[in-house]
């Protein structure tokens, strides 16, 4: 009798082992950028960057720093961002308009218009 009780241990220590272990981890999808944070591109390849409230803008082609400032989220669809152009040696207050997750509407306090599309 001890001999078939070994066994039947032995058997379910065996099967306690072959317990499946989880399932291994899916990958998660990269998460949606929320608000403008992030890269943008005017239709001249001009790249626009938003990160934690600063703002900057740069040549696509040399990267040089045309444009810098600051925003600020009014809502989570509409933005102010204050800068100064380095070109111009000017500086205005842009307000834009998150029209799509990917389209980003703007109007300078001169009235000039434009709109930016997310990068990657």
């Amino acid at each position: 009798m001890n001999f078939k009780l070994g066994l039947v241990l032995v058997a379910a220590a065996s099967l306690s082992a072959c317990v499946s272990s989880p399932p291994p981890r899916q990958m998660a999808a990269a998460p949606r950028p929320q608000g403008v944070e992030g890269s943008w591109v005017d239709p001249n390849g001009i790249v626009s960057t938003f990160q934690g409230g600063t703002f900057n803008t740069r040549a696509s082609d040399s990267n040089a720093l045309l444009a810098s400032g600051n925003y600020t989220t009014l809502s989570p669809t509409l933005v102010e961002i204050n800068m100064t152009s380095l070109v111009r040696k000017t500086q205005s207050r842009v307000n834009c308009s998150l029209v799509s997750p990917s389209q980003l509407n703007c109007t300078q306090d001169s009235g000039a218009q434009f709109s930016l599309t997310r990068r990657g």
